[in-house]
């Protein structure tokens, strides 16, 4: 093949990426995005990290700290854990439902042009001259406004913002709209695999919720443009309300397709149908409608809302994630259990998570909220919640799946290394997050004397950041050795329960060639190997 030819292939290839149509394509494009602003996000926390290893340390002035710790937490949530969630539901739910395609898929592609644009704005903050936004994904008015945060900084993060969260919406709502109208013949809702539910549910917060957020930042536009029509505390405090009307439910947008992810690998590995199935659909919609009324637990101290309703309602959720945690459980016990990288992650999920779920349940009630307010006790439980939880359940399903989307398997020994790092690292990190918060340490801040006594424990916790970097780039040499072999992985690699596994890996651009199986349950290809052995034996 000639140079000219070999470009002109090139070309067309990327083209073709970039015009596509394709569900799965458009979901590599989402999640390729997300993982490499993750690595940038990453760094900013390890710059973070180095700064706070040691009192008195001046790597980073406090103004350059401000716009770390700002476009870390933004780009974190914004740009990387929803569109990964969001991705990952986009590229399974259509197979998992036996559907050609997603709906509207023109729309979802625009989705991800908006995301990809939006994290682009967000980012080049750091190339204008004043800077990048510094005042925390919270961006709480009046600090927000022209007169507190002057610059283009501010400006081009609300853009990003805005561009980002509408991708999100339209990827999410062509999802569902999937999912309610282009299920396989015998695909009944209540035949949908967990994973599936779990995406409803999640499409149903952003549909229902994200919108707020939109309408939050025009506030904020308005208060940029115009600070002194605005002054008004019942502005500020009208901000935080639909602020936080997104910002309790994308917490669970960003672990509820990954809670999916951690229930098909248990249930795979475990050799036997996921425990509960009914319970936990109804626990997960019951979580994604509770999710719109605890907003308020976030403002106990602002003295603005009734602390006692949102006081309940957080702690409510006690019921629908407790049942999600025995369905988890239940299926592995009595189960024939498998460990294999994908079961590994899947099982660190459950205590780590539990410790996030379990501070939430904390900082919903007033009384330790007041005490806990603006420390690290925070950020040790948001993290935990995140990263120590949620990564957690993202790595399962991407061992768990790689081969289904690449035709070939990570290598089982570096994840296993990638594992043991990041289980080290994820705790060294955060759990000394928990006691810095109880002693008084202030988040957000950039230095600490040594009469403070935070040395030791900030310490320790930069030390489990530098392994958890390490755990990242044993992930990086897996993936490149993997995607430099030929492809080898079959169809169906470790015995799958739900329909992506009765086709070809990688799946067809039509998804599936071949007449799907019978769905006679939400484990349709576990129904039909237990059917065949019953078989056997009669």
């Amino acid at each position: 093949m000639s140079t000219t030819t070999e470009e002109a292939a090139a070309t067309a290839g990327a083209r073709a990426w970039l015009t596509t149509t394709d569900h799965k394509r458009i979901a590599i494009l989402v999640g390729g995005t997300a993982l490499v602003i993750f690595f940038a996000m990453g760094i900013l926390a390890l710059l973070m990290r180095y700064q706070l290893a040691w009192a008195r340390n001046h790597f980073l002035a406090a103004h350059e700290y401000n716009e770390v710790f700002t476009i870390h937490g933004s780009g974190m949530i914004y740009l990387v854990v929803t569109p990964f969630a969001l991705a990952m539901g986009l590229y399974l739910v259509p197979l998992q439902i036996g559907a050609s395609t997603v709906a509207a898929p023109r729309l979802t592609m625009l989705g991800y042009w908006l995301y990809l644009f939006g994290a682009i704005a967000m980012l080049g903050g750091f190339a204008l001259a004043t800077g990048a936004a510094d005042t925390g994904w919270t961006a709480y008015m009046p600090l927000s406004n022209s007169v507190y945060s002057p610059g283009s900084g501010q400006d081009v993060w609300i853009l990003g913002v805005f561009l980002s969260t509408v991708g999100m919406i339209f990827i999410g709502a062509t999802v569902l709209w999937t999912v309610m109208f282009l299920r396989a013949p015998g695909m009944t809702m209540l035949r949908l695999p967990v994973f599936t539910w779990a995406t409803v549910a999640t499409n149903l917060m952003i549909v229902g919720a994200f919108p707020s957020l939109l309408v939050a930042l025009g506030l904020m536009i308005a208060g940029r443009m115009a600070p002194s029509a605005v002054i008004h505390n019942v502005w500020n405090i009208g901000y935080q309300h639909l602020f936080w009307f997104y910002a309790h439910p994308v917490v669970y947008v960003m672990f509820f397709p990954f809670v999916g992810a951690v229930a098909e690998v248990l249930s795979t590995f475990s050799r036997r149908p996921f425990f509960g199935y009914k319970p936990t659909v109804v626990s997960l919609l019951a979580f994604a409608g509770l999710s719109m009324s605890v907003w308020g637990h976030h403002m106990f101290t602002t003295g603005q809302v009734a602390n006692d309703y949102y006081s309940l309602t957080s702690i409510a959720l006690l019921i629908p994630a407790g049942l999600e945690y025995f369905g988890m459980v239940g299926t592995i016990v009595g189960g024939s259990l498998v460990f294999r990288a994908p079961m590994l992650f899947a099982l660190a999920f459950i205590p780590q998570f539990l410790i996030g779920g379990l501070t939430g349940i904390m900082v919903g009630t007033p009384v330790v909220d007041y005490h806990v307010r603006g420390s690290y006790f925070l950020v040790a439980h948001f993290h935990y919640t995140l990263m120590a939880g949620s990564f957690f359940g993202l790595f399962a399903g991407l061992y768990f799946w790689f081969p289904k989307v690449t035709g070939r398997l990570l290598n089982e020994w570096l994840g296993r290394i990638h594992f043991a790092l990041l289980v080290v690292g994820t705790n060294l990190t955060f759990l000394p997050m928990f006691w810095l918060g109880q002693h008084g340490m202030p988040r957000r801040v950039n230095t600490y004397d040594r009469s403070d006594g935070f040395g030791a424990l900030n310490l320790v916790s930069s030390v489990g950041a530098a392994i958890m970097a390490a755990a990242m780039l044993v992930f990086v040499a897996n993936l490149v050795v993997t995607l430099r072999r030929p492809a080898a992985a079959p169809a169906d690699p470790w015995q799958g329960t739900t329909l992506e596994w009765a086709t070809s890996s990688p799946p067809p651009p039509v998804n599936f060639t071949e007449p799907l199986p019978p769905i006679t349950g939400y484990a349709p290809l576990l129904d039909l190997r237990r059917r065949a052995a019953s078989e056997r034996v009669t």
